[in-house]
């Protein structure tokens, strides 16, 4: 299948974005914390974005904050995913009280704001990057866990399940063999969105300060240590914020592409 314009932007954007996280120590003009410059120095050919409210280059900020934003992003992801989908499907195929067991405890942590939760969590632990991604991957992995036990439920009931329960298969095969495959394609839509969750929920933490702390750099902490500025015109905020709205869309572009390529391979297994 040949891939539209929208998808191959979204695609190299999206890699320019992980390649500069990658390569952040090389590719980034000066030391994070270095103070190179004024308060709020405008753009020029040393400082392309500027530099921020004790005078760091800004430019250096970004690329060493969406090292730490898209690798604490991406860590809680795969943690929510890994976590979220095995007990959905196990929930799914095992039925009975531990379906009900799981079910009930994701009920109880759902109906409890996931922000608000997350607050009260950090306020009591060190807010270290393990954390944060403990805290927020767990957290996610009850949408997860929603979406790939609905998918699951409608997947044990076919034809080809069944005949793997008689053949005496196990869990794990009818889970990994069976209904994953199958269930490939919704996950890989929620893929994407989940892990937009994830950039927009650290830059939040880390907007009210506890998120990512000094002397790291992350986004939300970026646009919380400009915004001072915007009352003077300072866009220092703002380019951090348009860096997130940037990753949301290409991200998203490639997340809807995969799953139209999904879609279209989707079938039961014989």
């Amino acid at each position: 299948m040949r891939m539209p314009i929208s998808a191959a932007i979204g695609l190299i954007m999206t890699g320019a974005f992980f390649l500069a996280a990658i390569f952040a120590g090389v590719i980034a003009p000066y030391g994070m914390g270095e103070i190179v410059g004024g308060v709020w120095d405008p753009v020029s050919d040393k400082h392309w974005f500027g530099t921020d409210a004790i005078g760091r280059d800004m430019l250096t900020r970004m690329i060493y904050g969406g090292q730490t934003t898209i690798f604490v992003a991406t860590a809680a992801t795969a943690l929510s995913f890994i976590t979220g989908s095995i007990l959905g499907f196990t929930a799914a195929v095992t039925g009975g009280w531990a379906d009900q067991v799981l079910s009930r405890l994701v009920d109880l942590v759902m109906a409890i704001p996931s922000l608000i939760l997350a607050l009260v969590i950090l306020s009591v632990t060190p807010v270290t990057l393990p954390v944060l991604i403990l805290v927020i991957g767990l957290l996610d992995a009850t949408r997860v866990f929603r979406l790939s036990r609905a998918v699951a439920v409608d997947i044990t009931v076919m034809d080809y399940v069944e005949a793997a329960r008689l053949r005496g298969e196990g869990w794990a095969w009818i889970i990994f063999r069976e209904i994953l495959p199958n269930a490939l394609s919704p996950l890989v839509a929620e893929l994407g969105l989940r892990f937009i969750f994830a950039v927009l929920f650290i830059s939040t933490l880390s907007f009210l300060g506890l998120g990512v702390q000094p002397p790291l750099a992350d986004w939300g902490g970026i646009v919380k240590e400009n915004s001072a500025g915007l009352v003077y015109g300072i866009p220092a905020a703002l380019i951090p914020a348009f860096a997130i709205a940037a990753l949301a869309i290409s991200v998203n572009l490639v997340a809807d592409w995969v799953l139209g390529r999904t879609t279209s391979l989707k079938g039961g297994r014989g």
